[in-house]
């Protein structure tokens, strides 16, 4: 019998009316009792039990083992039988073991669907505030049903109104992706019926999308594949608008429930060509394509915040072979590295399929966390099943030249572009120039310390050239407040929210005095500490420095000196590798000696009171060694 499915009090539920519960079994077949719940009511809960083979009785107590073996639970039954079939059968198949981003004999080919959520204060067909977008967001974001109006619940006689304040974003995500606007595009109903669907359909734009034809550049930096050389251009087939359905929450019991805050919450969906062909360089696209939403505030949150979610579509073709084989999707993947592990999986088990003889069929297939195989969810329905039309009660969507010439020239820069900068003005690495624009908000951050810090120190030093407070201040927006959201006493809220717990003034405060070497760097990093548990009230950092006695005293030069002497004495095998390289036959420097001799300096100085610089030391200590040491040990030779 099928299930049926029907709501309850707000549920959904689904019921089976042939399937009885074990445990009511049992109690049948061992004692004779039948429940009483259901349709059918007994007067007498106790039958006749059921005739058993009789059994040779033991005059012996059975002892605890023996009641241990007798009963098995039925779990570890089925278990146990699970394992002796996967023992007695024949093994997978494996394929043999080779770089994870190519299979010799097989070209792999993708296809990507990203789903964005659009940044806009209402939904797209209905007046109703998104749960992002709204004033209240603090009071309700947790409170299902409370962002929706009629249309959104399908109730009889409402009608779409498409509201114009959500294209502008759209329209910003398809110039960040170097797409064609349509000028005129039309709305179409998707049909399928689903409870997180109210009206039986979904609003797209299948056949007349408001942008097409775009393309997205990676680079190495991006990630790519090594096998995909300098760069790759992935093409955008086309994007479209798109309304969200209704978020289900599982509970037990085959219960769901529905939150239709989220019907209605406008959508771009981005189709690419099927042109990818490194798992690697499919993982680096979704984050390049986060990337360009976040730098035109065209989307709300990344993909690992649920703002973003991506499909991907995964065919294998014996090398040298003209038609793509079939292909299978994988939906809604939610890390970059899931779309990676994802495609792999699904690689490796279509290959393994057809080289033992089987076919691929199209469907629907699922990825969990963790896993090393996909699986399936359903087959693949084709596009005479959704039976696309042009909705009627929508009219063409007419943008306007003049709009989309205006969204170009105040488009602001592109995350390449941005990189760029980041490299050449102020200094950079490529990697670390990377991670300010992958991590959530600290971009920003960034540049909002970086212009308190200039403003400190001046116009002057800023206008010299002079970079050194701009890696400064980039190694401690990436590190030092990384190392925060990494402590064990954090957290995952206030890691997180890290730099709001930092206000940018303060470590502006401190990374200007760490600059101008008024302070340590371990004072720097204790100061920071207590900043993040807010020890130090905001703006208080100079105040707690004078408060405390934290200023830098740098010891004299003549004390750096007498410590050189002291750590040198008794070092004659460290000098006589620097006397090697004086004579020539050493050909490096012996800079790992000078590092050795520069620690040993720095733990024999003063811990109180005065604190020496490592360069100063380093200095001083070289000095010492080419032109007091060395010549000493030329004399006594």
């Amino acid at each position: 019998m099928k299930p049926r499915t029907f709501f309850k009090d707000g549920k959904v539920n689904t019921a089976t009316m042939a399937r009885i519960p074990t445990t009511e079994l049992r109690k049948y077949l061992l004692t004779g009792q039948l429940t009483r719940r259901g349709c059918l009511h007994l007067r007498s809960s106790t039958l006749a039990p059921p005739i058993l083979p009789l059994r040779t009785l033991s005059t012996t107590p059975p002892t605890p083992s023996d009641q241990q073996s007798q009963i098995i639970p039925l779990r570890k039954q089925l278990k146990d039988q699970a394992k002796a079939a996967k023992l007695s059968g024949s093994p997978k198949k494996k394929l043999k073991k080779f770089d994870n981003q190519t299979v010799p004999g097989w070209d792999l080919t993708v296809g990507i669907e990203i789903h964005a959520q659009l940044n806009t204060p209402s939904k797209l067909f209905s007046p109703a505030s998104t749960p992002s977008g709204s004033s209240d967001d603090a009071a309700h974001h947790h409170h299902p049903n409370t962002h929706v109006a009629p249309f959104d619940l399908a109730i009889p006689g409402s009608q779409p109104s498409f509201q114009p304040t959500t294209l502008i974003p759209a329209i910003r995500a398809a110039l960040a992706l170097n797409c064609h606007i349509e000028f005129i595009s039309r709305f179409d109903r998707k049909h399928y019926f689903h409870w997180d669907q109210p009206s039986g359909y979904q609003i797209t734009q299948y056949y007349h999308p408001f942008a097409r034809s775009g393309s997205v550049t990676l680079y190495p930096r991006d990630g790519i594949a090594a096998e995909d050389g300098e760069q790759v251009t992935v093409g955008i087939k086309q994007v479209q608008m798109e309304q969200d359905t209704a978020k289900t929450l599982t509970q037990p019991n085959s219960t769901h429930y529905l939150d239709f805050n989220r019907v209605g919450v406008p959508l771009v969906e981005i189709i690419t060509e099927p042109c990818i062909h490194r798992p690697a360089t499919a993982a680096a696209f979704v984050r390049k394509v986060q990337m360009l939403l976040k730098s035109v505030d065209a989307c709300i949150s990344g993909l690992e915040q649920g703002g973003l979610r991506a499909d991907v579509n995964v065919s294998v073709k014996r090398t040298g072979e003209e038609e793509l084989g079939t292909k299978t999707e994988i939906k809604n993947l939610s890390s970059f590295k899931a779309v990676e592990d994802a495609i792999i999986a699904e690689r490796d088990r279509q290959i393994r399929v057809l080289e033992e003889g089987g076919r691929i069929e199209g469907e629907t297939r699922g990825w969990s966390l963790g896993s090393v195989e996909t699986r399936r969810l359903r087959g693949k329905e084709g596009e005479v099943d959704y039976r696309y039309m042009p909705d009627p009660d929508l009219g063409p969507v007419v943008i306007g030249r003049d709009l989309v010439e205006r969204l170009e020239e105040t488009m602001g820069m592109l995350p390449d572009d941005e990189v760029g900068v980041l490299m050449g003005r102020f200094g950079l690495s490529e990697r670390d120039a990377m991670a300010l624009m992958l991590m959530e908000g600290r971009l920003e951050y960034f540049y909002g310390v970086l212009e308190e810090l200039e403003r400190m120190l001046g116009v002057e030093a800023v206008e010299g050239g002079e970079q050194r407070h701009t890696m400064l201040a980039a190694n401690w927006c990436l590190h030092e407040l990384g190392k925060l959201a990494e402590a064990e006493e954090v957290g995952e809220a206030a890691a997180e929210e890290v730099t709001s717990q930092v206000p940018e003034q303060d470590l502006a405060a401190i990374l200007f005095y760490l600059h101008q070497k008024k302070v340590t760097a371990k004072v720097a990093k204790d100061l920071l500490w207590d900043v993040f548990r807010g020890t130090i009230a905001t703006g208080g950092v100079t105040e707690q420095i004078d408060s405390q006695d934290l200023w830098y005293k740098e010891i004299t030069e003549a004390d750096y000196a007498a410590i050189a002497d002291e750590v040198i004495e008794g070092q004659e095998k460290v000098l006589q590798d620097f006397l090697k390289f004086k004579q020539g036959k050493s050909k490096a420097y012996p800079q790992g000696k000078l590092g050795f001799l520069v620690g040993k300096m720095m733990r024999a100085g003063p811990q109180q009171g005065k604190g020496m610089d490592p360069a100063s030391a380093e200095r001083v200590m070289k000095v010492r060694i080419e032109q007091v040491y060395l010549p000493r040990l030329e004399e006594a030779q």
